[in-house]
């Protein structure tokens, strides 16, 4: 690690076999500081953020990391807004551990040998550890260095891309082992062999099977699997791939893959961990000009940002997404993302550009499927349509408008989508409860408590427990003491009673 404001490009020192030097100070990145407190200069990382597109959670506990040298290596999102700020300089000028010196026990072994690597060259980065959030480590996909057992599994997954394929990735995120390893492989010529036709496949067919998982039990327990799932593939993508046409399939595959897990960080409540996934998503998407993927990207982005409060911010996602999916040609893309900006716009209390969105998306969802429909569109039919109208309407304080919405996305919605249906109808309790109807409220509110015992969902757990105090003042009430009763506690998970 870099620890003094040089600007020499030579590799740091290789740290001794089987341990590593402790945190040092990063202080050419201190020096960068200069007079501005961490939280000025916090302030100035989001802005520069925002200059280039990016989103980045920046605060002054951020930079205290980074300053300690316990943050080694930025992810590649904060990256690109450090070589924004300071244009000119490389990583390494600014104080950080080149990537290839932190990522995997055999670059440790080798040392710092790639200091200021261009991020189009090196193919887009896993924001890691993505796995729980600690008060050591805090939060996740910020830039923190991964650990040996974060090392280890990195490792063992790209094995199972290699080995094992399609099957291997499925059963490792269907909870039925762990990866499959061969102890002989690291040793072997295979560990050197570039990825192909069996491992791009594994990772397309890991993207179609956190859907189906995620559509059956929600986000919290696939999140840690599906992590380590998209570190196997950027293991992989930096191996390099032996033909160009493979190369493109791994880069869309790996980032919808970030999406997905990106997706899953939103749903399980980690909003930093899932800014960094989507943003990692669109700098694929425009390093192989993959108009599908980014406008994907955006799409996710915009949803999060409302999610996050921040609508204007949503709209502009949406925006720009849309811009990407003209070049497509799907009409319920376009329908799906007018409604991401109809979302915003609510948030803004935009009454009548929410409309005007919302009558472009019901006029382009009416022109029906097509054979341009992205993959992952599966969910999007009426059900969805209504349910995102019914948030707008609630945004927009029309309770009665939005919990009859939210009812027909209920009644719409396939049951194989058992997380959809939960989030439906913890919308329809929330809506009913503002309304003021708290008795039906508290009914739809166990109804999802009930779907809950299958599906694991922090987002639709939160939205229950808002759905509690709204009801407290009429606790008296059966089923409403009913529904108190079994919600679970702020930052708890489902009741006791509950199946898992």
């Amino acid at each position: 690690m870099a620890s003094s404001p040089s600007t020499s490009s030579a590799p740091g020192p290789v740290p001794p076999p089987g341990g590593e030097f402790g945190p040092r100070p990063n202080l050419a990145f201190r020096k960068l500081r200069g007079q501005r407190s961490p939280g000025e200069f916090a302030a100035a990382v989001r802005r520069a953020a925002r200059e280039i597109g990016e989103q980045v959670s920046c605060d002054a506990r951020y930079i205290g990391r980074v300053e300690s040298g316990e943050i080694r290596c930025p992810n590649y999102a904060y990256e690109r807004v450090f070589l924004h700020m300071f244009p000119g300089r490389t990583l390494a000028e600014l104080g950080f551990t080149a990537r290839t010196a932190v990522r995997g026990r055999a670059a440790r072994r080798r040392g710092a040998t790639a200091y200021g690597r261009d991020a189009a060259t090196m193919g887009p980065g896993a924001p890691w550890p993505p796995g729980q959030p600690s008060a050591e480590t805090g939060p996740v996909g910020c830039g923190l260095t991964e650990t040996n057992d974060s090392d280890e599994e990195s490792d063992v997954l790209r094995r199972a891309f290699m080995t094992g394929g399609p099957a291997a990735m499925t059963a490792f995120l269907s909870g039925l082992g762990p990866a499959p390893a061969d102890a002989a492989w690291a040793a072997s010529p295979a560990a050197s062999t570039r990825a192909g036709e069996t491992e791009a496949s594994a990772v397309e067919a890991a993207v179609r099977h956190i859907r189906v998982l995620d559509d059956q039990h929600g986000a919290d327990a696939l999140y840690r699997r599906a992590g380590a799932v998209l570190r196997g593939a950027y293991h992989l993508l930096d191996s390099g791939m032996r033909r160009q046409t493979l190369a493109d399939r791994m880069h869309a595959g790996a980032g919808e893959l970030a999406i997905s897990v990106g997706w899953l960080a939103h749903d399980s409540g980690r909003v930093a961990d899932a800014q960094s996934h989507y943003a990692d998503a669109l700098a694929t998407s425009r390093l192989s000009d993959d108009a599908a993927l980014e406008a994907h990207a955006f799409c996710n982005t915009a949803f999060l940002a409302r999610d996050a409060g921040r609508p204007r911010e949503a709209v502009r996602a949406a925006q720009a997404g849309q811009s990407a999916a003209a070049r497509l040609g799907s009409a319920r893309l376009s329908a799906l993302l007018a409604l991401r900006e109809a979302g915003g716009r609510s948030g803004l209390g935009d009454r009548a550009g929410c409309e005007a969105a919302l009558g472009r998306a019901q006029s382009l969802f009416a022109r029906g499927p097509s054979d341009a429909d992205p993959e992952w569109m599966s969910f999007f039919g009426e059900a969805e349509v209504a349910g995102l109208e019914a948030q707008c309407w609630a945004a927009l304080g029309e309770f009665g408008r939005a919990a009859a919405c939210a009812r027909r996305a209920v009644q719409l919605q396939s049951p194989h989508f058992v997380r959809n249906t939960a989030l439906f109808t913890a919308e329809l309790a929330g809506d009913l409860a503002a309304s003021g109807a708290p008795d039906e409220a508290a009914a739809q509110g166990l109804r999802a408590l009930d779907l809950m015992a299958t599906v694991r969902s922090s987002r639709i757990h939160g939205m229950l427990r808002r759905t509690a105090r709204r009801l407290l003042p009429h606790q008296r009430q059966p089923h409403v003491a009913a529904f108190l009763h079994a919600c679970p506690p702020e930052g708890g998970e489902a009741p006791p009673t509950a199946s898992r």
